[in-house]
């Protein structure tokens, strides 16, 4: 790690615990009598403690002065065949959680609750500044009957006046939080996230509905949800897989009627449980906003924010594998001319995939390679002696020399459900020793069980401690049962997708409609987002194909990924000449990235579609001071107008910083609609925005 990135890292670290202390005060953590009170500034809710079976009997929205006094008759939490202990009282306990390199300090309520032979761990995260409260859930002891669910369909209900007919539908699952609304008129938008990007190419769902008499059963990890016609929103957040790959799935994460909304999904099966260890769960996140689409979406990137801060996460990093030429090229020799070409492209990471251990994996383009029984062959994590005969100590030299960091990847042992965790950890930690490594893209993860996932957890906390926090994670989501978009999130960024022109499947429309589809739930930052070498294999794609990535502009592919973490997925020296002039862009993108990257970015005009006019915008804690990127794709108008947000009417001047528009001034009205021209399609332009008196 160079001794810029640790200055950093120390600066923030200082920054985080100043921060916190003067702040935290705001945090209200209490246990009066029966009532316990959790919140900040912005959001407290209210329960009726009931020795621990915690009932909540109001929310209160601080900063809109709003109180809503819920009628819950029965616990927030349940869990199929267990029974309240009436005899056995509850416990409440509350400490102060340190800032660390990558996350800021926090309060923590810890709640313990009796379910006859199991027992309930709540531990309850409330951030400073921040109007969502987070709620950990743990489970511990025993449970002899298997839960059982009902999965009948809607339709399949007899008649609206039987209630055995409305009680048919619901299904025995976990319920791990549950609220009874005030408001008989409640509308709803669950959101569903698919992962495995090697099968799927829509990434995002939306289901609005209705509250209705009947229960409605929904999938996703966000809902949003208020009254009709009131100033004023929440959502529930499950931070869990997406609802395909969670554990112990009921087939739904939500459920929706007239009067009440409940969490569903513990990711824990009885089988999993043990009289003497603590088996964590998902966990869930409750917010509130100001009703507004805007409002809801910046409350929730606010509570995604808290979950990790770090400047050594800011790269444009550099992997072969995009040419397909696996493990038949790394060497030595070849990284190290790799690295002086990346050097002139003004890339920051540079990564070597699979091929550079003594081991074959099972994607080795040579014979005998596997993924199993990987520590039966004690040299397998070893750098390849015949590839590099100095390990990475030479490398380390020319990269540092660079101003480049290595990253490695890894593919942890499945074997046993990761049984060996431990061993692999300390590959992982030899080489940040060794080498300096702080970086490794984790690959070929497959969460078959609970216990596979409490051991992978087990690794990358054990690297976490040993580097002080300064591990970062590329958790790869391509395929597997892996973590999504909202689970894991404190470890590092996402490789989001493999895609190349080998197989003519890499478009930049779907590189860009993919990323904006995200970008609305998930913060771009931490997705690491491709661009290929459009020259290479021209002739697998059709001559009248108008989408190819020849037809597009090499500063064009690298913007488009400029809104999360540009990924070159190539071999540099497969480019011609002229795609070096990229480090001109590349040089401005590195001057502005990290002031970019520090405001909320959400997407902004129409989806893309290979003919729209779209975009992103950041928005930074200055009012009426952001970011704009506006992409015109093959679109037959050279103005587009975007609605962008946040942005009170007034004079505006907008700056070009890159691309092929012009600076320009513009009147904003109360509809905040802003003018942008571009003179041709497949152009963008990026501009800084300020209001002017």
């Amino acid at each position: 790690m160079s001794l810029r990135i640790r200055l950093s890292l120390g600066l923030v670290l200082v920054s985080l615990i100043a921060s916190a202390q003067s702040s935290l005060t705001s945090c209200r953590v209490e246990l009066v009598g029966d009532t316990l009170r959790l919140g900040n500034a912005f959001i407290e809710r209210l329960y009726l403690f009931n020795q621990g079976q915690l009932r909540t009997v109001a929310v209160i929205d601080k900063a809109r002065n709003k109180r809503w006094n819920l009628n819950s008759q029965q616990p927030d939490f349940s869990f199929p065949n267990t029974t309240v202990s009436a005899s056995v009282p509850g416990s409440f306990t509350r400490k102060t959680v340190a800032a660390t390199a990558t996350t800021p300090a926090y309060v923590q309520a810890e709640v313990l609750t009796p379910l006859g032979d199991l027992w309930l761990k709540r531990v309850f995260r409330i951030y400073p500044d921040c109007p969502a409260i987070a709620c950990d859930y743990h489970l511990r002891g025993r449970l002899s009957v298997t839960e059982q669910r009902s999965e009948t369909a809607a339709y399949d209900l007899r008649n609206i006046e039987s209630q055995a007919a409305q009680q048919a539908g619901q299904a025995q699952a976990a319920f791990l939080d549950r609220l009874t609304l005030p408001s008989l008129h409640v509308q709803a938008k669950a959101v569903e996230f698919f992962d495995a990007t090697d099968q799927n190419n829509t990434l995002v769902q939306e289901y609005p509905r209705l509250a209705y008499r009947q229960e409605v059963r929904l999938r996703g990890n966000l809902l949003f949800f208020q009254e009709v016609g009131q100033p004023a929103g929440w959502f529930f957040l499950k931070e869990a897989p997406v609802s395909g790959v969670q554990l112990a799935y009921p087939g739904f994460d939500f459920t929706l009627k007239t009067n009440e909304v409940k969490v569903a999904g513990l990711g824990i099966a009885p089988q999993d449980l043990r009289p003497d260890a603590w088996i964590r769960g998902y966990s869930v996140v409750l917010g509130i906003s100001d009703g507004t689409e805007t409002g809801a979406l910046l409350a929730l990137r606010s509570y995604q924010r808290q979950l990790r801060q770090s400047p050594a996460d800011e790269m444009i990093l550099l992997n072969t594998w995009g040419d397909r030429g696996q493990d038949k090229n790394i060497n030595e020799s070849f990284v190290r001319q790799e690295l002086k070409r990346a050097a002139r492209l003004g890339i920051t990471h540079f990564q070597l995939d699979d091929g550079w251990q003594q081991g074959k994996s099972a994607n080795s383009a040579f014979q005998g390679g596997s993924f199993t029984n990987i520590w039966q062959k004690p040299d397998y994590w070893r750098p390849d002696p015949a590839k590099f005969p100095n390990g990475f100590t030479s490398l380390r030299q020319d990269a540092e020399k660079a101003g480049i960091s290595l990253s490695t990847w890894f593919n942890p042992s499945i074997d046993s459900s990761f049984k060996y965790w431990d061993k692999d950890a300390s590959v992982l930690i030899d080489q940040y020793r060794t080498y300096g490594i702080h970086m490794w893209k984790i690959d070929g993860v497959r969460i078959a069980d609970k216990q596979a996932e409490l051991n992978f957890r087990h690794m990358l906390d054990t690297v976490m401690q040993v580097t002080q926090g300064k591990a970062l994670f590329n958790l790869d989501v391509t395929a597997g049962r892996r973590f999504g978009y909202h689970y894991f999130y404190e470890y590092g960024n996402l490789f989001l997708e493999n895609r190349y022109t080998d197989w003519a499947n890499y478009y930049p429309h779907y590189t860009l409609r993919n990323l904006w589809m995200l970008s609305r739930y998930v913060p771009p930052q931490r997705l690491q987002i491709e661009f290929l070498n459009k020259w290479r294999n021209t002739d697998k794609y059709p001559k009248d194909d108008p989408y190819s990535p020849s037809r597009y502009s090499f500063d064009y592919l690298f913007a488009l990924t400029m809104p999360g973490q540009p990924l070159a997925w190539m071999e540099a020296r497969n480019l011609p000449e002229e795609a070096f002039k990229l480090s001109e862009l590349i040089g401005i993108y590195r001057k502005h990235s990290h002031d970019w990257h520090r405001g909320a970015i959400f997407p902004v005009g129409d989806t893309p579609t290979g003919t729209s006019w779209t975009g992103f915008q950041s928005l930074l804690d200055s009012p009426n001071v952001g970011y704009v990127l506006v992409f015109r794709e093959d679109h037959p108008q050279s103005q587009g107008i975007f609605s962008l947000m946040k942005l009170s009417p007034g004079r505006y001047s907008f700056t070009l910083l890159a691309g092929e528009g012009k600076s320009f001034r513009t009147q904003v009205g109360t509809e905040a609609k802003v003018a942008f021209q571009l003179p041709t399609p497949r152009s963008f332009s990026w501009y800084r925005y300020e209001k002017i008196p």
